[in-house]
Formats: structure tokens, sequence, C-alpha cells
């Protein structure tokens, strides 16, 4: 499962870890993200995201009808 939430984008982020000796090495942060499965009542089946929990508050806000015609408006197949 890839670090990508379908809902808001959020990717990893890269950088670098410093040691005492600041000696750098390199890194990345992860987003929180889930698979999460969610009743679309329109369509009338269950679909399954992989979503952050920044993108769980953005659904518990705009409710999954709207996000849905969001990840439609962008190409992308659910």
């Amino acid at each position: 499962m890839s670090a990508h939430c379908q809902v808001t984008g959020r990717q990893p982020s890269f950088g670098k870890s410093v040691s005492h000796s600041h000696r750098r090495t390199s890194r990345r942060w992860n987003p929180n993200v889930q698979r999460r499965k969610f009743f679309v009542p329109s369509m009338g089946r269950t679909i399954t995201l992989t979503v952050s929990t920044k993108g769980l508050k953005v659904i518990d806000r705009d409710g999954i009808e709207a996000v849905v015609a969001q990840i439609r408006a962008r190409g992308e197949k659910i």
C-alpha cells in the first residue's frame, strides 16, 4: 500500500535525520494513511479508500457523497 491519501493527496515528505555528531542521513515521513470502507448510498455499494486521518475529518465534514464526487472529478477510479 502506498502512503498516499486519496482524499487530500498527502504523500510522504523527505528530509534528513541529524545525529548527535551531526552526520546526516536521508529519511522520509509517511502520512498516517489507513484503508477504510465507506458505504455510498447513491452507488448502493461499499467502497474502500486509502485515507489519511485528515482525510477522515474531511469526510466527516463534507460527507462521503461529496468526497466521492471530488475524487471522480479528478479522474481517479474508485
